[in-house]
């Protein structure tokens, strides 16, 4: 990194970050820039990523270090963005979104998850700017009852949430997902001696997976999606 690049980092606003991950293939059309932002107080039952619960200072990055990690990429058919909570950072998630615009080509879409209603997030100002900078949201919580085998709406966790697209692109990919049926699918990645999961699990599938590694002989270790 050059000096103005530093320089240019240290100025910029810092996110909380559990993780960046390409190519992810499971949360979103193509080939796709996964970010996780740490830090979410709605606490679901049954989350699947429990680790990225506390806001921890440890995992700040500055916003434009994640924005030049996205421009080192090649062939990305859009970026999704979950968590933890994006919307409980404004700012980072503000800019955040504005730099992946101004970088990214036309056919590049934005897909944000939130546990939060939409309702919710229509309530300020701030929560109405950012949707407007998106392509697609996932609303809602994620309820566990509402989560099962015959569940296969793509790129869901339970029913009760809903995509919704909020651009002319965010229609074009997303406007048809509520009455796709797809069988969910995960991929999985290794980073040192962790390994990670990405995509939408249905009920019981971790606890089959982790069932089947144990009896080949793989155990782990603690687990994100238990307290």
């Amino acid at each position: 990194m050059t000096e103005r690049e530093t320089a240019g980092a240290r100025e910029s606003t810092t996110l909380l970050l559990a993780k960046a991950h390409y190519p992810v293939t499971t949360l979103g059309p193509g080939r796709r820039a996964g970010i996780w932002t740490q830090g979410c107080t709605i606490h679901c039952p049954g989350c699947i990523s429990q680790d990225t619960w506390e806001a921890d200072p440890a995992t700040a990055i500055p916003v434009s270090a994640v924005l030049g990690w996205l421009r080192s990429l090649d062939r990305v058919d859009g970026v999704t963005i979950s968590g933890g909570e994006p919307f409980q950072q404004p700012a980072a998630l503000r800019e955040l979104l504005l730099g992946i615009r101004t970088w990214a080509p036309p056919e590049v879409d934005i897909l944000v998850y939130s546990g939060y209603a939409l309702s919710r997030l229509r309530r300020s100002a701030e929560s109405r700017e950012l949707l407007a900078l998106c392509d697609a949201v996932v609303t809602g919580p994620y309820i566990g009852r509402l989560n099962s085998q015959d569940f296969r709406h793509l790129w869901r966790g339970s029913t009760n949430q809903r995509i919704i697209p909020v651009s002319e692109l965010g229609e074009k990919r997303y406007g048809d997902a509520e009455g796709g049926e797809t069988r969910p699918h995960m991929q999985m990645s290794v980073e040192a001696d962790r390994i990670y999961y990405i995509g939408i699990p249905r009920r019981g599938d971790m606890e089959r997976l982790t069932e089947r590694l144990s009896l080949s002989g793989v155990h782990g270790g603690e687990v994100s999606w238990r307290p």
